[in-house]
């Protein structure tokens, strides 16, 4: 989604352009890169509706907690300068209605103001004891019950309702080796899947062991320095071979767009190309086409582990979870009388 066109005061100034770009060279990801820029055009949009002057560096704190308070409640019913700063930035196509953003919303656009504080070697006046004290207010005032990237998890049966759709086409050799790779190699995310090459997949130990090895080049915990390799083993190594082999494939993009005469294309599927796809094999597998979406495939994994008593430790390992705490909801999200630690006896 292209940003609108914004006035000069809403654009990132050529310090700020500088900025970005040694951010870049630095190995920032791209997405990382284009949230900030997002960011900071909203809080210079909001500070010259707010104050009639654009950002400082540093920045005040007296601002930051006017930027907190404005963003801490529903504005539709209250008249006054917070709504009309909040309907200036609607007719510029930054904010979308009067409603109080969500504390995720509001804790992303701070952490990209503190960033470019940081870059410059500032003191970020987001922390001062009044203003932290607001945000801890403002997100206990606002907090909603976590909701779920996928309406459900996808886990083992739900994939195998899914695989039992996919024939022997080029179509459903495609699918079939998708949807195993996204679940096996540790709930993949869509445009890691898609961003996948062909010499991205390592076959020295599949004749003697099985083995292959998914090698991520980027995703959005580690960097093209890193690159993640990650054991594919079983049917599903053996599905990814099929399609190799009936494809013949050598080089450029793993997974491609099927014509409806089912001829592979050349090209890549586009990197949200896994949502249609599902919403196909649901569909076929007799199941609503919003049962679920592709982030089920990652939530499928990670409660598939926790109903299978694997230790949380083994599942980040190929989930890539930097996080202990984010990838525990999935296992606390497993019933407890489907949790293994409860037939410890039989």
């Amino acid at each position: 989604m292209s940003l609108p066109i914004l006035p000069a005061f809403a654009q990132l100034s050529e310090a700020d352009e500088a900025a970005l770009t040694d951010l870049y060279r630095r190995g920032t990801p791209p997405n990382t890169l284009r949230a900030w820029e997002r960011d900071l055009a909203y809080i210079a949009a909001w500070k010259m509706a707010a104050f009639g002057r654009p950002l400082a560096w540093p920045e005040e704190d007296r601002v930051a907690l006017r930027f907190v308070l404005d963003h801490a409640q529903d504005l539709t019913d209250r008249p006054g300068p917070a709504q009309d700063c909040a309907r200036g930035l609607i007719a510029l196509g930054l904010r979308l209605s009067l409603a109080c953003p969500a504390p995720a919303t509001l804790d992303r656009r701070i952490a990209s103001w503190q960033a470019f504080h940081r870059m410059r070697g500032l003191a970020s006046p987001f922390a001062a004891p009044l203003v932290q004290q607001a945000r801890q207010k403002a997100r206990r005032a606002n907090a909603a019950p976590r909701r779920p990237r996928s309406p459900r998890p996808i886990t083992r049966p739900v994939l195998e309702a899914l695989l039992a759709s996919c024939d022997d086409s080029h179509r459903g050799l495609r699918d079939r080796a998708l949807l195993m790779l996204a679940f096996a190699s540790g709930g993949r995310r869509r445009s890691e899947v898609t961003a996948l090459s062909v010499d991205d997949i390592g076959r020295g130990d599949f004749a003697a062991r099985g083995l292959l090895w998914v090698r991520l080049l980027e995703t959005k915990t580690t960097r093209k320095d890193q690159a993640p390799r990650l054991p594919l083993k079983g049917r599903a190594a053996q599905a990814l071979m099929q399609w190799l082999d009936v494809t013949g494939l050598r080089e450029g993009p793993l997974f491609r767009p099927v014509s409806k005469a089912d001829r592979v294309l050349d090209r890549r599927l586009a990197p949200d190309a896994l949502r249609p796809i599902l919403r196909h094999r649901l569909a076929l597998a007799g199941l609503p086409e919003d049962y679920a979406t592709p982030h089920g495939l990652r939530a499928g994994f990670l409660t598939q582990a926790a109903l299978d008593g694997a230790p949380l430790a083994a599942a980040m390992k190929l989930s890539l979870h930097r996080s202990a705490v984010q990838a525990q909801k999935y296992y606390a999200d497993v019933e407890f009388s489907e949790n293994p630690a409860a037939d410890l006896l039989g």
